[in-house]
């Protein structure tokens, strides 16, 4: 037997044994999702994979750091949902320490500093994270430019002029209307990805219920039976 037979029986040997351990735990391995990267600076901290289960926040897997910002996260993910990269470190800075992305299965890559954690933020992975960072950065000019009107508005020295505070309260009130429709636009044109429910249940719940029914009309049977899918029916069934 030459040698790469031996470590190539070897490799394959220790595949079995994870597969089985992952057997045995109830995990599918073809359910796994991996994080992995570098938080760039972070000396002493630690990491954890969390999401939200039962309107709870959960941690699923956590790494402390010492020395070393490399990180490697794995946790089972029977769909796509909402994940978050969480530092608890010593700076007791509890504004920009959670890191959200839509995960699934497969291998994501996120690297960022320890100092600008969330803002400094790359993430590689699937295609319905691609789709949710297109969503986020759109819907962040319009909340941008609802709160300088909104912060307009509250600066207006009193009395007011009716004119110029009409103006603002109609530049606002179309603004929102028109993120709402560019939500449900997004899920509409998406209704293929577990990412469209997300939106109609979880950004524009108070949307009218007709535009909500639209979204989830258009599901295909898969997606209508997720996670998301259930919610936005059972929130459609809540309306009168």
């Amino acid at each position: 037997m030459t040698a790469n037979t031996r470590i190539v029986k070897k490799q394959l040997y220790f595949l079995g044994l994870l597969l089985l351990g992952a057997a045995c735990n109830g995990e599918d391995p073809a359910l796994q999702m991996i994080v992995e990267g570098n938080v760039q600076g972070l000396k002493k901290g630690t990491l954890y994979l969390q999401t939200i289960r039962d309107t709870a926040l959960v941690s699923l897997d956590s790494i402390e750091i010492r020395g070393d910002g490399n990180f490697s996260l794995q946790a089972a993910v029977p769909e796509p949902d909402v994940y978050y990269l969480y530092l608890e470190s010593a700076d007791n800075n509890t504004l920009d320490d959670r890191i959200s992305f839509f995960g699934e299965a497969g291998r994501y890559r996120i690297d960022t500093r320890w100092n600008n954690f969330e803002g400094d933020a790359s993430i590689d992975g699937a295609e319905i994270h691609e789709k949710f960072e297109v969503y986020r950065e759109n819907m962040s000019r319009f909340n941008l430019q609802q709160l300088e009107l909104s912060q307009e508005l509250a600066a207006m020295e009193l009395p007011a002029d009716s004119t110029l505070q009409d103006s603002l309260q109609n530049a606002f009130n179309n603004s929102l209307k028109r993120s709402y429709l560019y939500a449900l636009n997004y899920a509409l044109s998406n209704k293929e990805s577990h990412l469209a429910p997300y939106i109609a249940w979880a950004e524009v719940s108070d949307a009218n219920p007709k535009y909500l029914d639209s979204v989830y009309q258009s599901l295909p049977p898969n997606i209508a039976e997720s996670k998301y899918g259930k919610k936005l029916r059972e929130l459609l069934a809540e309306k009168p």
